[in-house]
């Protein structure tokens, strides 16, 4: 039971944004790793068209994970939102989703977007799309040498090369997906070449390596696209940031760029069971995925929704990697192998 205060029911690593109560109106709870302010929309919109308030609680992925964890059979969570397929596909293993068998879902979202039947009836849907590209510093970096993310471990780029930690989600991912295409023992070799042309130890975000390599510390990073997108569509600094750097789709005559998404499943004790799949069925219609689009500079998974961001269109087309999510999420243990060994860190 949820109460109104945050310290009745919440560690400090997490974030009561809207506490429950015991009020007639129907109700969904949503713990969700997504902390955008631009998804208030989203959420209002569900409960003007359904009439059920959405009851949440912000934090990040493993916190959120542990926190139902430890909950089991007695958790209030209806609905598990989370921004990364390898957590996605860690919740999905550990039974945290249940089925839901719901055919409108089956059909807006694509199979390469959604998990396959594992066999235990967790089940969760990819929401949004992000694109993990590279940037390039327009005067220090030719950027025929950075088409792929194999090119990152050029001798060329000796001391250019900027990223975030290989263990975060975003980069662990990458780097499962590079372990299932190239295999393990040549993904790890590209690995240790990328670590051997740093300019820096990793740190900080996707924008903070933006800024480096517009400043010139570093020639060459890897972002998500919407990173790249906000600072397009802000004024004044951001801007001139933004016109500092250039962006390529990586592997566009191989196997595409890598696509990330965030994803929402119905928690497998969810006391709001059937509140719980209007809420992640609402996620798919064409409103919401346009709150994605318009709010966070993602991509709709749903084929045929106009985004209505004109900066996020001005990136292009571009050939997506298609490796199923199930894959990425199966070369974690790969993943977390080779950023041991090559000291990416």
């Amino acid at each position: 039971m949820f109460r109104t205060t945050l310290s009745a029911f919440l560690s400090a690593a997490l974030l009561a944004v809207v506490p429950l109560s015991s009020t007639a109106q129907p109700v969904v709870n949503v713990y969700s790793a997504r902390h955008y302010q631009t998804d208030e929309a989203l959420y209002a919109d569900f409960t003007k068209q359904t009439g059920i308030r959405v009851n949440r609680i912000e934090a990040g992925d493993e916190a959120l994970l542990e926190r139902l964890r430890n909950e089991g059979a007695n958790s209030p969570a209806d609905v598990l939102l989370l921004v990364d397929a390898a957590r996605l596909w860690k919740a999905q293993a550990e039974g945290l989703f249940q089925p839901i068998r719901s055919p409108l879902l089956e059909e807006r979202i694509p199979p390469t977007r959604r998990s396959a039947d594992d066999g235990n009836g967790s089940q969760w849907f990819g929401m949004s799309a992000r694109a993990r590209v590279i940037v390039y510093n327009k005067v220090k970096v030719d950027a025929s040498l950075v088409q792929n993310y194999e090119d990152l471990a050029r001798p060329e780029l000796k001391g250019l090369v900027c990223t975030r930690s290989g263990a975060h989600p975003y980069m662990l991912s990458l780097i499962a997906a590079m372990s299932e295409h190239l295999g393990e023992a040549r993904a790890e070799e590209w690995a240790r070449g990328v670590v051997a042309n740093f300019a820096r130890s990793p740190r900080g975000g996707d924008t903070d390596q933006i800024r480096a390599v517009a400043s010139g510390e570093c020639g060459v990073a890897l972002t998500n696209t919407y990173y790249l997108v906000r600072l397009l569509r802000s004024r004044g600094e951001d801007q001139e940031v933004a016109s500092r750097v250039g962006m390529v789709w990586p592997n566009q005559k191989s196997f595409g760029t890598h696509v990330n998404v965030a994803g929402a499943g119905v928690a497998k004790h969810a006391p709001n069971r059937e509140n719980a799949i209007r809420f992640v069925e609402y996620l798919a219609s064409d409103s919401a995925q346009r709150y994605f689009a318009s709010g966070n500079n993602e991509w709709p998974v749903v084929a045929g929704v106009d985004s209505g961001n004109r900066a996020l269109e001005s990136l292009g087309r571009f050939k997506a990697d298609e490796l199923p999510i199930e894959a990425v999420g199966r070369g974690q243990a790969s993943a977390a192998r080779i950023i041991d060994r090559s000291g990416w860190r």
